[in-house]
């Protein structure tokens, strides 16, 4: 994973800085990773660390991103959207119908699924300028979740969650056929990173099965080394941290 430009969205969560601390500390020199936090610029540096400032809820903000970092690249090779929403301080994953709430529902879907395509229509012109082949091509992920899978779904409720997550599995599929016939050696790809150890998970984690519940270290190694043996063949595809295919 060395000599190449990386993009974190979503730099200050649990996955996120796991991927950036792994990526700054165990790779070249010619490494560069850029970063995006939302508010306050976190605390982590490393001499080929940037962090840039991007609220991936406005599309305007989105574009800024894309313009800085076009000031000091002249392209990526990967992109990857670890930003997601699963609760907030006032409001938990619908257990019933009863519970929906349109507000709640629009802010899953704005994170969960408008965002990753908002993201790929302005670092597109980043990604197309990628130093790839295809044996290692472009990449372009997203962190989806196994309860997106329409049918995987066996016990129902989380509404807001599961259908975000099913819509951002549409449009990655659909920014993988497309992208598919405009890009070269490019792979779009959608991943279910285990349960692990973060804040978005922190309100469910006795319901989790012992050695079932992944540091962010772990699920971070285990999610890059995927990607670093994914192919342009594979775009389009819905895996989990092993690199196994999750059913639509």
């Amino acid at each position: 994973m060395s000599n190449k430009t990386y993009l974190i969205i979503g730099g200050t969560g649990g996955i996120g800085k796991a991927m950036i601390e792994q990526l700054t500390t165990s790779t070249t020199h010619d490494t560069l990773v850029f970063a995006t936090h939302h508010k306050n610029i976190p605390d982590f540096e490393a001499p080929n660390l940037q962090w840039i400032s991007m609220d991936i809820c406005d599309e305007h903000s989105i574009q800024q991103a894309a313009e800085v970092i076009k000031q000091q690249t002249t392209h990526i090779d990967w992109v990857i959207n670890c930003a997601g929403l699963l609760h907030t301080d006032t409001q938990q994953p619908e257990k019933a119908l009863r519970q929906m709430e349109t507000d709640f529902f629009l802010q899953n879907m704005q994170v969960n699924a408008l965002a990753s395509l908002l993201i790929a229509k302005h670092f597109k012109p980043l990604l197309v300028k990628s130093k790839r082949s295809n044996d290692t091509p472009a990449i372009f992920a997203t962190i989806s979740a196994r309860v997106g899978s329409i049918s995987d779904n066996q016990l129902g409720g989380w509404y807001s969650y599961r259908m975000s997550k099913a819509a951002l599995n549409m449009g990655m599929k659909n920014l993988s056929i497309e992208w598919g016939r405009s890009l070269k050696d490019v792979c779009v790809v959608v991943m279910q990173p285990g349960t692990v150890n973060t804040q978005l998970s922190a309100p469910f984690q006795s319901n989790v099965a012992d050695g079932h519940l992944f540091s962010t270290a772990y699920s971070a190694e285990c999610l890059l080394e995927v990607l670093s043996n994914m192919t342009a063949t594979q775009s389009g595809s819905f895996v989990d941290w092993a690199g196994e295919s999750i059913p639509w």
